[in-house]
């Protein structure tokens, strides 16, 4: 997509140009952990579970580079909008060198410490012993990933959503077939499921790196002569370091979540993470709208055009306001057969009905989590990603963990005093988010151009 169609034009196409790729590409990448749960769910509970259970651990590792690639998406839109390429080309190659750096080192300490993370979570038995074999594993991803991160922001920076979608199709479908053969033929389990994601999110990387060294598009990376800039990379970090934070936080705060999920029993812990890989899936649309926001915003700020920025603000919320309502509508009356078919075994009826407990509460957070997203993206396109931390840490810190710590001491109700917590901690961060969006200083430019 060319530059000026992020800046002029009728707002509602822009969007929809940039968000369907991104709406595909969302999609494949859950795909990875929901193909590993429908066949893992086939095993036992107890494999299904541990899939769950890790997930927090990875993402607070995954964080670093997700923070990248915020601040790149950030960074580098601004920069062409202010028809600033070269100083665009530079942040990119900065970004790419730190990224894949710092995913080595997070990877390695990551699969090292598997077992004692696991561990400090509180799982034992089988739990543990399966979520500590499909994390060590799944480790070996992360530099591949961290580079993947930074791909997808140049691409998206630039208005190009297609690439990275494409280049995620085929991933996805590799992992569809590697996920059944390690699984039964090979007989590996939790490790196959891992190992089939793995070498799919390596050949992904591998693919965005060869765009990357054959582009002709706006934004290219330039090796020779490379020095890592202290200048740059501090302005980097100033944009990263929020939403690492923010990011991290969270993900901590999930293990804690999970800490507290698990105490209840497996039972509880597989509804938990079957229930979620369906919002995964239902949230794919109005994140993926959202995410248009942040190259549109952020090109429009480098442009001094905030009344664009605003007016496609209004327009993605009004979207994933009606939106939400109606996945809201259809999660609730439809909430047994979408059980039945994502916890086909029915030797499991404890997990079937707190599962279907569950949605029947989650539907309604359906539009939420769609302004949610939003405000997210317009926060981290402004650059102003002191905002998205506030949201992200204060969702779980500051309303979930304590909801639930009361309820859990002071209630006899059980595992539903985690979902009500859930739901309620979803309505009053998008109150804290409006109260930012309307007397914060998202406004204010966050970098000083050269013009």
């Amino acid at each position: 997509m060319a530059r000026g169609n992020l800046l002029e034009g009728n707002l509602y196409r822009t969007i929809l140009r940039l968000s369907l790729p991104i709406m595909v590409n969302n999609f494949i990448q859950t795909l990875y952990n929901l193909v590993d749960s429908l066949w893992l769910g086939r095993v036992g509970s107890d494999e299904l579970a541990a899939v769950s259970f890790v997930w927090p651990i990875n993402s607070l590792f995954i964080a670093v580079g997700m923070g990248l690639s915020i601040a790149g998406i950030s960074l580098m839109s601004q920069h062409l909008g202010a028809d600033e390429r070269e100083e665009a080309n530079r942040y990119a190659t900065q970004l790419t060198a730190v990224a894949v750096l710092s995913g080595v080192v997070f990877g390695l300490i990551g699969s090292a410490l598997s077992e004692p993370f696991v561990r400090l979570m509180g799982a034992q038995g089988d739990m543990m012993e399966y979520s500590a074999a499909y994390l060590h594993i799944q480790f070996l991803d992360t530099p591949f990933m961290f580079f993947y991160y930074i791909f997808n922001a140049i691409m998206n920076a630039q208005g190009n959503t297609l690439t990275p979608t494409l280049i995620s199709g085929v991933s996805a479908l590799m992992n569809m077939v590697l996920d059944p053969l390690f699984i039964f033929v090979f007989h590996m389990d939790v490790e196959g499921a891992a190992l089939a994601t793995v070498l799919s999110k390596v050949t992904m990387a591998l693919a965005g790196a060869y765009v990357l060294w054959k582009n002709h598009g706006v934004i290219s990376l330039d090796f020779h002569h490379f020095r890592f800039d202290k200048e740059r990379i501090s302005r980097c970090m100033k944009v990263a370091l929020p939403s690492i934070i923010g990011q991290s936080g969270s993900s901590f705060g999930f293990i804690v979540l999970n800490s507290f999920i698990v105490s209840y029993g497996t039972a509880t812990m597989a509804a938990f993470g079957m229930v979620n890989k369906i919002f995964d899936l239902v949230n794919q649309p109005f994140s993926s709208v959202a995410g248009s926001l942040t190259a549109i915003v952020g090109q429009n700020i480098g442009a001094n055009n905030l009344q664009r920025a605003k007016e496609a603000f209004f327009k993605v919320s009004r979207i994933v306001l009606i939106g939400g309502s109606f996945v809201a509508l259809f999660l609730f009356f439809f909430r047994y057969p979408l059980i039945d078919f994502f916890l086909p075994t029915k030797d499991e009826p404890e997990t079937i009905r707190q599962a279907l407990e569950f949605l029947q509460i989650m539907a309604w957070s359906a539009p939420l989590m769609g302004m949610f997203f939003t405000f997210q993206g317009l926060f981290q396109g402004s650059g102003h990603t002191k905002y998205s931390m506030a949201m992200e840490v204060g969702r779980l810190w500051g309303m979930r963990l304590p909801m639930i710590l009361l309820f859990k001491t002071f209630t006899d109700i059980g595992s539903l005093g985690v979902w009500i917590s859930m739901t309620s901690s979803n309505f009053l961060i998008c109150v804290f988010a409006f109260l930012m969006y309307r007397y914060g200083k998202w406004q204010q430019p966050a970098l000083h151009h050269k013009k």
